[in-house]
């Protein structure tokens, strides 16, 4: 067999020789670069990803409920769009109060003042009279649900009390106070006290009875019992109440403005009804029924970080 000649092999660069392979000469250098560059690649990845289901998240929560309202507002310019329309359409409604929405603080003394100025005096004796409603109707309701002999003794009187319209208790109250502003809280607060009352009083009787054994056999002492037992296991209970209450508050807070006058925004509803202001009645009313909106969720919210998710949002 016949050997090929030296001069006929192929020759091998060296520099050829370092290129062909990956950890060899200067790619050493350069595979760090690589491995930061894929790493940033990956995280630009897992960062795009993120936006996009947080996108996406985001969207399911705006679109459904803004669809329906838009077809409301195009069904209300339609039917509203001609001259001898009863109420204004949206276009109209906004271009008669664009000032009144562009400078919600302005106060020209008396009770010429902006919307902030009588949504903020409404809040106020709202979550006066809710607060003193919260912390009686939660007193009230534990004794109440604690006790059997309470329960068959002031069950029947809330029951008959609870069922009276809030504006009936106003004469009375303006009777009483002979003053507007203690009337409105004290109608806040018979307004929403019942709910509060009713649903403490049902999450204390449903706490479960193995709950009520492990006191005994820890031999909790009635504070104990109240703050590790009672109060937590019917919190989503009572959140109920407070949920249901806040709404009621809120209700009972315009319809009674209505009719004591003074900052508020349910004497401003009424002043602008006076003034055949049609704009301005449905301006403040959008503004409600946002407020009360915030107001259910917020209670909603601190119910669910109270009681850790048991209570819904």
């Amino acid at each position: 067999m016949s050997v090929p000649a030296r001069d006929n092999l192929p020759t091998l660069d060296s520099a050829a020789v370092r290129e062909s392979l990956p950890l060899s000469g200067a790619n050493v250098a350069t595979f760090p670069k690589v491995q930061a560059l894929a790493g940033t690649t990956t995280r630009t990845r897992h960062r795009g990803a993120r936006l996009i289901n947080l996108a996406r998240k985001v969207a399911g929560e705006v679109v459904p409920p803004l669809i329906p309202l838009l077809v409301l507002l195009g069904v209300w310019e339609l039917l509203c769009a001609g001259p001898d329309a009863a109420l204004p359409p949206p276009s109209r409604v906004l271009a008669d109060t664009w000032e009144l929405i562009t400078d919600p603080f302005y106060d020209r003394g008396g009770l010429d003042k902006g919307l902030f100025w009588h949504l903020l005096a409404s809040l106020q004796r709202v979550l006066l009279g809710y607060s003193l409603a919260a912390v009686g109707g939660v007193a009230v309701g534990t004794l109440i649900g604690q006790s059997q002999w309470a329960m068959r003794s002031l069950d029947p009187l809330f029951q008959v009390l609870r069922t009276v319209p809030p504006l009936a208790w106003l004469p009375l109250a303006l009777a009483a106070f002979k003053s507007g502003e203690p009337s409105a809280i004290f109608v806040i607060f018979i307004t929403a006290v019942w709910p509060i009352i009713i649903n403490t009083a049902v999450g204390i009787r449903n706490i479960p009875e193995d709950y009520r054994n492990v006191a005994r056999v820890l031999q909790l002492n009635p504070l104990e019992y109240a703050v590790k037992i009672m109060i937590p296991a019917a919190a989503p209970y009572i959140f109920t109440g407070l949920r249901i209450g806040i709404g009621l508050s809120w209700l009972a807070i315009v319809a009674a403005e209505m009719l004591i006058g003074g900052v508020g925004i349910g004497f401003f509803i009424w002043d602008a009804w006076n003034s055949s202001l049609i704009s301005d009645i449905i301006v403040a009313l959008i503004y409600v029924g946002i407020i009360g909106f915030f107001l259910d969720r917020s209670v909603a919210l601190v119910g669910v970080l109270v009681t850790r998710g048991t209570a819904t949002s």
